[in-house]
């Protein structure tokens, strides 16, 4: 269902005429990596990457900057070079990092966001297709039950609050990693959705999971255990808890630019049907039974991954960034004209923004404009050579503003 969701989307935007990126988003607890064990447990975790295949792998429980380099070379880069690694801070604990593809991203920074217990880290990408700025929160909160450990989980999301709450309206961000909450009432996953008037810094979560999570209804997002006996390190009991989640920014829930593909979110090998089990215990109706395996095999958590819509660069040209007075829609230049026109617009605040072109019987030929934009003037050009001479129109929409006007195209 999630692929035939994701290809129609697909298909209908490349119909509109814009070149659109989907980029797989994974977070995954590596267990304590490098370890003592890693020739055992490499040879899993390439068989998890290939299968997944995401492009941007935010992961936690790194221990050095030996087990990033060790990761990059062994694992995502064992039979090519198209993966980097952001720059790895060790701090307190155990660590987070991240890899990405370097045909898709530009790495920008790590920021620690100091917490009492482990660090959260702030990665800000680039996306080369968007040119959007992507912020990624990694975190891996205190864990187990009890309401102290409760408390400290608040704490963590206070900080990780303070740092996106300062944050400009309509930025791109996400969080992700191993929460270690255990329900819809924890004061942490509150806090993390929890919308403070006057600022933006609020996640969504694409999942609507009430009460306790260690229960069989949900079995289907659950993350740990990946087994049921001890080995490795690794926590036991079996697939029961929903820890690791991917939560995003108000600018990617609200329409316009980069944007979750709904029902994307997933741990990946879960097929349901492993509550309290083993995620290899045959029969797995997600993965072959080669990667339930090594699913198994690499890590106490399944790695969850969301995917996200990346719109291409603006067509429309910015004239001037200065925030004009109002909305205007201009009159086309040259008109008449033959076959090639300007369109000219000023927008006063962000707004999503289209463009579209009319025909004399009102029909819709052309998308010019389909985008979030940021406050300013813009110019879109249109090229009519596969239409014939007559009167066509143009018309803005915009969250609070809607014009129209005609134009003559003489062949």
């Amino acid at each position: 269902m999630i692929f035939r969701i994701t290809k129609i989307l697909l298909i209908s935007l490349f119909c509109l005429g814009f070149s659109y990126a989907q980029v797989n988003i994974t977070s995954y607890n590596l267990l304590n990596y490098p370890g003592t064990d890693t020739s055992i447990r490499n040879p899993y975790f390439r068989i998890v990457i290939t299968s997944l295949n995401p492009d941007i792998l935010v992961v936690q429980e790194i221990t050095s900057q030996q087990g990033v380099n060790g990761f990059l070379n062994n694992v995502l880069n064992y039979e090519d070079t198209l993966w980097s690694a952001g720059t790895f801070i060790d701090g307190p604990d155990t660590d987070n990092g991240i890899f990405y593809k370097k045909s898709l991203f530009v790495f920008i920074s790590n920021t620690p966001i100091q917490t009492a217990l482990r660090d959260i880290n702030e990665f800000k990408l680039v996306n080369i297709i968007s040119q959007d700025t992507f912020r990624i929160y990694s975190v891996h909160l205190k864990a187990s039950e009890g309401t102290s450990n409760e408390i400290l989980r608040a704490a963590e999301v206070d900080s990780l609050r303070k740092v996106t709450n300062a944050l400009p309206f309509n930025s791109n961000f996400i969080v992700c990693g191993d929460f270690n909450i255990y329900r819809s009432g924890e004061p942490a996953y509150i806090k993390l959705l929890e919308i403070t008037p006057g600022y933006d810094g609020n996640f969504n979560d694409p999942l609507n999971l009430t009460g306790i999570w260690n229960n069989s209804l949900y079995a289907i997002y659950h993350t740990q255990s990946t087994r049921v006996r001890s080995f490795g390190g690794g926590s036991t009991g079996g697939l029961d808890d929903r820890f690791d989640m991917i939560l995003y920014s108000n600018a990617i829930n609200n329409p316009g630019g980069i944007s979750y593909v709904l029902n994307s979110l997933t741990p990946y090998g879960n097929d349901g049907n492993h509550y309290n089990d083993s995620i290899n215990r045959p029969p797995n109706d997600f993965v072959p039974q080669i990667v339930a395996d090594a699913l198994h095999y690499a890590s106490d958590h399944l790695p969850v991954y969301s995917l996200f819509i990346f719109p291409p660069i603006s067509s429309a040209n910015t004239l001037t960034s200065n925030t004009p007075e109002e909305f205007i829609l201009y009159q086309n230049y040259p008109n008449p004209f033959n076959p090639k026109t300007k369109i000219k617009f000023s927008i006063p605040e962000n707004s999503f923004t289209t463009i579209k072109i009319f025909d004399i019987l009102g029909k819709e030929i052309d998308i010019l404009v389909n985008e979030k934009l940021q406050p300013g003037t813009y110019e879109i050009n249109w090229d009519a050579a596969l239409y014939p001479s007559g009167v066509y129109f143009y018309r803005i929409e915009t969250d609070r503003y809607t014009d129209v006007k005609k134009m003559l195209l003489i062949k």
